[in-house]
């Protein structure tokens, strides 16, 4: 066996020529804490080095996971960085949502690349002057959607790449929860500051996923409620988009749905897709479980789950058959951001994609305050006007 070597000593040694990128992580909530630090930290090439948080609760919590990560009670600690022989890397912005702009246009301005949580902004066009700031300065500017990655989403894109559903027609797209009592805090503010409510939250993931596998939309309608008693801001929101190649999406968000209906539901020409439940990988987070190569698995659920294609009858009464659901994978999100980072992958989500999802998140807001279907000018438009 002399000199062949190992994919361990491989591993190794590439480890050693190429230092991992130290991120610097901006928040600690629930973004912070359940999403981003855990697939940080189990990513290839990426440190967890700083986490940016003065509450105490917070650093005891964040110093139990990763006992080495150092802390910064403001972002601009970190930029105060930049350039030194403690500079990061990568800055992670996990903070609520009216902080996105401000604390990615400094970092951008440091010349940090940066990750955002969705969405990136409250409007497309503070979206584009990010896109803009960041190629001006040759750095990586993302958008953490992570659903891309959902178990669901992906087996979808397979069958509607493979064909199996024929010309697809219509597309709906259900994020559900059933919360009758508020929880408080910034998210359900009325405060436009606070780019509250479920349109910008979960509606950020259902949009980007129906223009992502259908294409722009050249037409936007919605209804838009505040249902539960003291709600300031929309909890229950339906929006259809007319896409480009004539394929309708239906979207529903909603905190006050007391039955859940399909996450998916996908009719084509030649068979329909029909999926329920959500993808296990947030849940696992939750609950402490992490993805590594040493814990197979990761974003598996089990056949009952698995949703059912066919034609003619209701997979609820036998139609169909099951379609084995492919993992979850939101751990391939940061190695693409690792990978765009070092110049040897694209970025896996941009700014500018984020921003034709805000068009349509503002032109759904509009349309559900004025009772109107907004029409969306075409890229061609845009480029004349």
């Amino acid at each position: 066996m002399t000199g062949i070597t190992t994919p361990e000593a491989q591993q190794q040694t590439h480890a050693h020529e190429t230092p991992p990128l130290r991120v610097g992580l901006v928040g600690y909530g629930l973004a912070g804490s359940v999403f981003h630090a855990p697939l940080i930290a189990a990513t290839e090439g990426l440190v967890l080095d700083t986490v940016v948080t003065s509450n105490e609760e917070r650093r005891a919590q964040a110093r139990a996971e990763f006992p080495d990560v150092s802390f910064a009670a403001s972002p601009d600690e970190l930029w105060a960085r930049a350039g030194g022989p403690d500079a990061l890397d990568l800055i992670v912005i996990a903070s609520p949502n009216k902080t996105h702009v401000p604390i990615a246009t400094a970092a951008l301005d440091a010349g940090l690349p940066v990750v955002v949580d969705k969405p990136i902004a409250g409007t497309a066009a503070e979206a584009r002057a990010l896109a803009a700031l960041a190629e001006e300065r040759g750095l990586l500017l993302s958008v953490f959607q992570n659903r891309r990655w959902d178990n669901d989403f992906l087996t979808l894109a397979r069958l509607i790449e493979d064909g199996e559903l024929g010309d697809v027609q219509r597309f709906e797209s259900r994020f559900e929860r059933w919360r009758p009592q508020l929880k408080g805090g910034w998210r359900e503010s009325a405060d436009p500051q606070e780019i509250g409510g479920l349109l910008y939250d979960l509606g950020s993931h259902v949009v980007d996923q129906a223009l992502v596998l259908f294409g722009p939309a050249v037409q936007v309608y919605a209804e838009s409620d505040a249902r539960r008693p003291g709600a300031a801001t929309d909890d229950d929101t339906f929006v259809a988009i007319t896409h480009a190649n004539g394929v309708r999406s239906h979207l529903y968000v909603s905190a006050t749905t007391a039955q859940l209906g399909p996450r998916f539901r996908v009719l084509g020409s030649k068979a329909g897709y029909v999926k329920y439940g959500l993808d296990p990988q947030e849940a696992d987070l939750r609950e402490g479980h992490r993805p590594s190569a040493a814990a197979p698995g990761w974003g598996e659920e089990p056949e009952t789950l698995w949703g059912r294609i066919g034609a003619g009858e209701s997979p609820l009464t036998g139609g169909g058959v099951p379609v084995r659901t492919l993992p979850g994978d939101y751990p391939a999100y940061y190695a693409a951001v690792a990978d765009a980072v070092r110049g040897k992958g694209d970025n896996p989500v941009t700014a500018l994609q984020a921003a034709a999802a805000l068009d349509v998140l503002e032109a759904a807001r509009r349309s559900a305050r004025e009772g109107v279907t907004v029409t969306l000018p075409t890229a061609s438009e845009e480029q004349t006007a």
